[in-house]
């Protein structure tokens, strides 16, 4: 079993199935015990704007707030892109308590050791 989970998200609004498996899957490793760490990039990046995910609906699937919640609470580590920040014009100060930005260089140090398992959404 992967001692961490490296979980990248390449859809938002535009792809809410997709989306929504992603901030599941976290959250459900999470609350299993395994270190995980989230990446938003793309249309997902606006998720980590306070109130954004409460835009986001999908029948049958819980409340990406409430995802979100589990995940920072259960020690998950929430990062946007740093490149899709700055296309969309979002910077540190604009994200939720507990998120940051970051760059390809870290992501690919955070999937790179054994024991990691990197899924991408």
């Amino acid at each position: 079993m992967a001692k961490k989970l490296v979980i990248k998200v390449t859809a938002g609004l535009d792809a809410p199935e997709r989306c929504s498996q992603a901030f599941t899957v976290a959250a459900v490793a999470v609350a299993s015990g395994v270190e995980v760490s989230l990446w938003l990039t793309g249309e997902s990046a606006w998720f980590a704007l306070p109130g954004r995910a409460a835009e986001f609906e999908l029948p049958h699937a819980a409340p990406l707030p409430d995802l979100i919640d589990g995940i920072l609470a259960g020690g998950g580590a929430i990062t946007v892109c740093t490149q899709c920040a700055a296309r969309r014009d979002i910077e540190q100060k604009d994200l939720i308590e507990g998120a940051g930005i970051a760059g390809a260089q870290v992501f690919v140090s955070e999937i790179m050791p054994d024991g990691v398992q990197a899924l991408v959404y």
